[in-house]
């Protein structure tokens, strides 16, 4: 309490989130004065030491941007310097590189939704006192995350920021029998998924809806990875060059990591309730009829419920690593022959956390002579502080303690990823003229 009628939610440090944050609500009557999620962790400045380097170790640097999501990173590197270079890969590389973002979503989702936000519902302060209770289920989430981490292992050569990706395909390719030894993993895992699911549709969740603008990629055939148009619910439907002609960066004052927003119309939401609302018919049988079971179908407004959908992902990524597995054929050679040329390419991948964007542009010699990259994380934040707004009104009679648990909650239903969002800042030098020489 800072006063009558005044009550300050404060959090110096935001648990079970990756990177460093805090949180700050204003409370004055039943009104809410002010929120900031506060933002850090220092920058981290990757877009600046891209330049100058070929655009062949593009892959391996931005791997380093995320241990959680480097797949994604990777990924979206990838894709940029391929449509900048005019390369064609072939069919076998792309459904690797399908399996290969799988196994990064069975390990991040997993992650998420036993580890870092099941402990919210449940009433724990961690997952290490979750587990004590309920030891079967934590040793679940333990075998389904091992089973994401043997894929990236797989095709990328280890677990922890991969390195068999490259423009083109890969630096070598699994053998089907490769692929093959972990299909028994995978069967366990999508029935474990489909429990999982069942078992997050069962907790208990606020009664808090909002009417976002859901940002995510669409591809004609299948649930979003990393192809597709960038579409919203509010009309958007646009190639990835487009991107930066609707969305601008903003800097605030007390983050270190960039506030996204539309242009003209302020905050979205990317990650999987944006996928999940915009891509239901995308989804595999299995999905679907899981989702529509517990009762999830689209629209889904309320953010506590991302942990469902996130679920309901989980089962598509282990679908969807069985069917490559299944189809797949080695290509005749692991990547295609890439030249030195002068170009400009923008990706957008779907992360686990949302839509993730890169553009570089290249010189005659391939060096990289200008980056950009936009993390999920970044593009939420602007809509997780209004969310703050909204929800911390309807807890101006909570006693203080258990407002502040509800608010750290309903941050961490977005996942975010603080390290990933505080990539790079605009420093802006005013020098004001004193008439002195």
């Amino acid at each position: 309490m800072t006063g009558r009628g005044t009550k300050t939610i404060r959090v110096d440090t935001l648990a079970r989130v990756e990177g460093e944050g805090s949180l700050y609500i204003k409370l004055v009557g039943d009104r809410v004065a002010d929120v900031k999620l506060k933002i850090y962790e220092p920058p981290r400045l990757f877009e600046a030491f891209l330049r100058g380097r070929h655009f062949y170790e593009a892959a391996d640097i931005t791997a380093r941007i995320c241990g959680i999501c480097p797949v994604a990173y990777q990924m979206s590197a990838v894709h940029a310097m391929e449509r900048a270079l005019g390369v064609r890969i072939d069919p076998a590389v792309r459904l690797l590189r399908r399996l290969f973002y799988c196994g990064e979503w069975i390990e991040s989702h997993t992650l998420h939704v036993y580890m870092l936000h099941a402990p919210d519902f449940l009433g724990y302060p961690d997952v290490i006192a979750m587990a004590a209770d309920h030891r079967a289920i934590v040793e679940r989430a333990l075998r389904l995350k091992k089973i994401g981490n043997r894929i990236v292992q797989v095709l990328g050569g280890r677990e922890i920021h991969p390195i068999s990706a490259a423009v083109g395909g890969f630096y070598k390719v699994p053998t089907k029998q490769q692929l093959s030894d972990l299909v028994p993993e995978l069967e366990w895992a999508l029935e474990a998924s489909l429990e999982t699911v069942r078992w997050t549709a069962s907790l208990e969740f606020p009664n808090f809806e909002q009417d976002y603008e859901f940002v995510a990629l669409r591809h004609p055939d299948e649930y979003p990875l990393n192809e597709g148009r960038l579409v919203s619910n509010r009309g958007l439907d646009i190639d990835s060059a487009e991107y930066e002609d609707h969305f601008v960066e903003l800097h605030v004052k007390h983050s270190n990591a960039l506030h996204s927003v539309v242009r003209g119309r302020g905050s979205y939401l990317v990650g999987p309730l944006a996928r999940f609302n915009l891509n239901f018919d995308r989804l595999p049988e299995v999905a679907r009829t899981v989702a529509l079971g517990v009762g999830l179908r689209p629209p889904v407004k309320n953010l506590f419920r991302s942990i469902v959908v996130r679920a309901v992902e989980l089962v598509f990524a282990c679908a969807e690593a069985l069917r490559a597995i299944h189809e797949y054929e080695p290509p005749a050679v692991p990547r295609a022959e890439v030249a030195n040329r002068t170009g400009v390419g923008q990706a957008i991948t779907e992360a686990p956390r949302g839509i993730l964007y890169h553009r570089y542009a290249l010189d005659e010699k391939g060096l990289i002579v200008a980056a950009r990259i936009v993390p999920p994380t970044s593009q939420n934040l602007r809509q997780i502080e209004d969310d703050l707004r909204e929800y911390a009104a309807c807890l101006v009679a909570w006693p203080i303690e258990e407002a502040t648990w509800k608010c750290e909650q309903a941050v961490r239903s977005y996942d975010p990823c603080i390290s990933c969002a505080t990539h790079s800042l605009k420093v802006v030098v005013e020098r004001e003229e004193t008439g002195v020489d």
